[in-house]
């Protein structure tokens, strides 16, 4: 791990101590338990937006195969 210092109001301060005081966790791992809550949900709707932008991209091709109907020669065999 890699010591970080980080400055918190009074009231962050006092909530995390009492989530952690509540725990039995220190407060360090209050702290790093919410920043990778963070970072997931942060991550989750990157990769959602990445997708959305990705959407229908190929919906104009001519130059690709008619995937109907290679689905459809697929279900008769």
């Amino acid at each position: 791990m890699v010591r970080t210092q980080i400055y918190l109001t009074e009231d962050q301060r006092a909530e995390i101590a009492a989530i952690a005081s509540q725990s039995g966790k220190r407060q360090s791992e209050v702290i790093r338990e919410a920043l990778d809550h963070f970072l997931e949900q942060r991550s989750r709707r990157r990769r959602k937006a990445i997708l959305r932008e990705a959407a229908g991209i190929w919906r104009d091709r001519t130059d690709l195969p008619d995937l109907d109907a290679l689905r459809r020669a697929w279900d008769r065999d």
